[in-house]
């Protein structure tokens, strides 16, 4: 599968964004997807992910009640939406894919990855 994210750019502290990642290749309903991000200086950490019928999600703490993800198979399209943005949500977002949720926050993490967007918070 192959993963493209869309929809980073500069916003103001506690605005709103939505963050696309268009998926072609195998099926993408058949695989787990999900969000990871990296701020400078960082390491990357796992952000959110959702099961292959979107019934499961899972969050990084430091979003949970922010941020949104989900999932249109018919469209092969992943989201997250992200709310009430922090300046330390600043970072490189990245899209990736596997088999199941629990491989997203378990090493050596999901095996597909596509190339990320910069998503800035201004204060």
């Amino acid at each position: 599968v192959q993963l493209q994210a869309y929809g980073g750019g500069l916003v103001q502290a506690g605005g709103s964004l939505r963050l696309s990642c268009a998926a072609s290749g195998r099926t993408f309903s058949s695989y787990a997807v999900g969000w990871f991000r990296q701020a400078p200086g960082k390491e990357r950490e796992f952000v959110a992910a959702i099961s292959d019928s979107g019934g499961r999600t899972k969050y990084a703490d430091s979003v949970k009640g922010r941020f949104t993800i989900s999932r249109d198979n018919a469209k092969n399209t992943l989201f997250l939406q992200m709310n009430s943005l922090k300046r330390e949500d600043t970072a490189v977002y990245y899209c990736a894919a596997d088999g199941l949720v629990a491989q997203f926050t378990t090493a050596p993490g999901p095996r597909y990855w596509g190339q990320g967007t910069l998503v800035t918070v201004s204060s």
